[in-house]
């Protein structure tokens, strides 16, 4: 098992970080506050989880251990692979999914592309008595790994789109999403800093 990956960060889209440990440079499949979290050229270390496919070997890449673990129990549930899981987990932070589940509360898991009311009302079923409690208030977690803020190439419009379909929205929400969060970049944002207006992106999404 790799438990965590550590390395000079080489690149960084909108759900990826590619790490160079050793002269290898690793692939790391991210949620976008992940991925906000991390700046090319510095060093990081990111919590992993490897799926094993019969064709393939996927890394997965977290902020700190707490967030992987979700993940890897989100995974037990019927239905739920690591793409809907990481899904689960742009959308909303691993305590918000904890509270969630614990209150059965429907409307919030259906936020997540992907999840229907029968998957919502499933999930609830099988992780109530397996994600556990919710951490302290203000958001802290169990092994909580720092980064810095992540830097990113031009064309932010393509690559909040992109990513936005590749966590599974559809064409005309993510069309829709990217208009909204374009006042930002009028307002002085960074459009290079792609991650930050991918995680606002998402929170339109969510209350949508």
């Amino acid at each position: 098992m790799i438990a965590y990956v550590r390395g000079q960060v080489a690149a960084v889209t909108g759900t990826e970080v590619i790490v160079d440990v050793g002269g290898v440079g690793l692939t790391l499949h991210c949620t976008p506050v992940t991925t906000a979290e991390v700046r090319v050229g510095h060093e990081t270390t990111l919590a992993a989880s490897l799926v094993v496919r019969e064709d393939s070997l996927t890394l997965y890449g977290f902020s700190d251990a707490d967030e992987r673990a979700v993940f890897e129990l989100l995974q037990t549930a019927s239905g739920v692979g690591p793409r809907l899981a990481q899904a689960m987990l742009a959308v909303h932070s691993p305590d918000t999914l904890r509270i969630a589940v614990a209150t059965e509360d429907l409307t919030a898991l259906t936020k997540v592309p992907g999840i229907g009311k029968k998957g919502a009302q499933r999930i609830v079923i099988e992780l109530k008595d397996k994600l556990g409690t919710p951490a302290a208030a203000g958001g802290a977690t169990n092994g909580h790994l720092a980064h810095s803020r992540a830097s990113a190439p031009n064309s932010w419009r393509e690559q909040v789109h992109a990513a936005l379909l590749g966590l599974g929205w559809g064409p005309k929400d993510a069309d829709s999403a990217v208009e909204q969060v374009a006042p930002m970049v009028d307002d002085g944002a960074d459009p290079a800093d792609v991650p930050t207006l991918l995680k606002a992106a998402l929170r339109t999404l969510a209350k949508t």
